[in-house]
């Protein structure tokens, strides 16, 4: 896995994937960025959201759950001190489907947290805090 970050000018910088995707991520008008991009902290929040939900669709897709939509939201709290690191992370998972399982779903969220989302296991082991919770819509 590759990705290259170019500054392009002020506190604001391009990264291209290895996959071949730009994303622009940009500082706060109060440190030198313009708002023009996703702050880097975001970024790692993304790919936390992204890897979790990956995860816990495929496990319901596999599960034969009649899945319509999935929503992750993410709360976190950082440090007040630098580096302001991730002390805790809330992941509430909306899960709309049809006749959806209740404990499919809550099997797809813990078998991500324990043993399948890179991103959320590493982070744990660096004594991030990571809750779940979920919430199962109709329809």
């Amino acid at each position: 896995m590759k990705t290259t970050i170019n500054w392009t000018g002020d506190a604001s910088f391009r990264a291209t994937t290895g996959s071949g995707h730009d994303i622009q991520m940009d500082g706060p008008p109060d440190h030198g960025g313009q708002n023009q991009g996703a702050r880097p902290m975001e970024m790692m929040l993304v790919g936390l959201g992204g890897c979790t939900s990956f995860d816990v669709m495929s496990i319901l897709h596999k599960s034969r759950q009649d899945v319509t939509d999935c929503r992750a939201e993410i709360e976190a709290e950082r440090a007040d001190t630098v580096p302001s690191v991730f002390t805790r992370i809330h992941i509430h998972f909306h899960v709309t489907g049809n006749n959806l399982k209740e404990k499919q779903v809550e099997r797809a969220i813990r078998l991500s947290a324990e043993h399948y989302c890179s991103a959320s296991i590493m982070l744990e082991k660096a004594g991030v805090e990571i809750t779940h919770e979920y919430t199962i819509h109709n329809g």
